[in-house]
């Protein structure tokens, strides 16, 4: 018998240090080629890191949230023959992953995972038995939907990362024919749990973005409301017309063409600001991020090119690239290299918003729901369809007056939406 040695390995782009985010395995395991042993974080996206041999893992080179040198002993295999103790260096290939850790259950119907026993194991019955007082890993959001089943967390077995306990799993719970609590019973029961969730992997990258987006620029936000009455009617009657044969649109791909348009006479708003060699770099393309929300957080996946796409050109991107963000499957290219971001909350989108800038970019439009509202048209008091914009800016970009017109300037384009194709004419 002998032992491989799997070292961090170098995943490009200079990058130094990747984070561990999660573990597939536990000491003891038997591990197959090109089963996944672990996730890693880079600063743009979560990777595989798949097992290049057969074995018995015999010890684990980290913890989750611990950030790791290239080269450094992630895992050691015990494997048939002489092994690589040798200080092979050749780390085992990296499989660009899903930005999201995949769910087991994923896992083990998917082909590549097919044969693998050590991830399959997690999924076992439903029912696990832990002490009074161990607090099982899980969401807010299943917390709320266990208490209000009756569920006690503490004998669901979770399936997640970590063995944290997903909605699934209470399902699962309930499918066994485990008897919860009275409902009503445990809306009132007195409650003194307490639930500490380290900060790693995607939410980490998140938090320190959203810190160095607000340390460093200057932000500044501007709302304005506009009338989408008329943008909303050729809307219904494009997806009366051609929604069979070209598929449905929503707002979105309007507000992308919107934007297209109105930074051809504000170009530095499509721009990046690289503070540190004090340079502001005009770009000619419009690549919009579209703020995405996943279950590990929120992800920017990226439209390119927006300045060449039609309307259903658009819907057809942004869906696809929606369905690959909440999935897990966003590539790392996919989730970079935006020049201005559009984001919207749908119908929680209350009234006003200030979002936070996707640095280095210099500018966000955030969009916020749509209302029936009486207003007053030519003298008459109409109930027309009003949505407000709030968006924020870098100001050391970006001057407030280019702000106000550049939205002024999208406000006309959605209230005469002809205008957004006259120049197709």
């Amino acid at each position: 018998m002998g032992t491989h040695v799997i070292k961090m390995p170098d995943i490009g782009e200079g990058i130094a240090e990747v984070e561990l985010s999660v573990w597939h395995v536990k000491v003891g395991d038997m591990v197959v080629e090109d089963q996944v042993l672990a996730d890693v974080m880079t600063d743009k996206a979560m990777v595989d890191i798949p097992s290049p041999v057969n074995g018995k893992v015999i010890a684990l080179g980290g913890v989750p949230g611990e950030v790791m040198a290239v080269g450094s002993i992630l895992i050691s295999i015990e494997v048939e023959g002489a092994g690589n103790v040798k200080e092979s260096a050749q780390p085992a290939p990296v499989k660009e992953a899903p930005v999201a850790a995949p769910k087991v259950a994923a896992a083990v119907e998917s082909k590549p995972f097919a044969a693998a026993a050590p991830r399959a194991a997690v999924c076992q019955g439903p029912m696990v038995a832990r002490e009074a007082d161990e607090r099982p890993l899980a969401s807010p959001a299943v917390r709320k939907h266990a208490l209000d089943l009756g569920i006690q967390l503490r004998l669901v077995r979770g399936t997640g990362p970590a063995g944290r306990v997903l909605h699934e799993d209470l399902d699962a719970y309930l499918a066994q024919g485990q008897q919860p609590q009275s409902t009503a019973a445990a809306a009132y029961a007195q409650r003194n749990d307490e639930e500490q969730i380290p900060v790693i992997g995607m939410r980490r990258k998140i938090a320190q973005r959203m810190q160095d987006a607000t340390q460093r620029a200057a932000h500044f936000s501007y709302v304005e409301e506009i009338d989408v009455t008329a943008v909303e009617e050729l809307r219904a009657h494009l997806n009366e017309k051609y929604g069979a044969t070209r598929g449905k649109l929503t707002l979105l791909p309007f507000l992308v063409r919107a934007l297209v348009v109105a930074l051809r006479d504000f170009p530095q708003i499509n721009a990046r600001y690289d503070d540190e060699a004090q340079v502001i770099t005009r770009l000619g393309a419009v690549h919009v991020g579209i703020a995405t929300q996943a279950d590990i957080g929120l992800m920017v996946p990226v439209v390119r090119h927006a300045e060449t796409r039609s309307l259903w050109d658009s819907a057809q991107e942004i869906s696809r690239l929606a369905t690959a963000a909440r999935t897990g499957k966003a590539s790392r290219d996919e989730l970079s290299g935006s020049t201005i971001t559009l984001t919207s909350l749908g119908a929680l989108g209350g009234i006003v918003s200030t979002p936070v800038l996707n640095l280095p970019e210099v500018a966000i439009v955030g969009v916020n729901k749509i209302v029936e509202r009486p207003m007053v048209v030519k003298g008459q008091i109409v109930i027309r369809k009003m949505m407000n914009l709030s968006s924020s800016f870098d100001h050391r970009v970006v001057d407030g007056m280019d702000a106000a017109q550049f939205i002024q300037a999208i406000r006309g384009l959605l209230e005469q939406p002809a205008t957004l194709f006259v120049d197709s004419f």
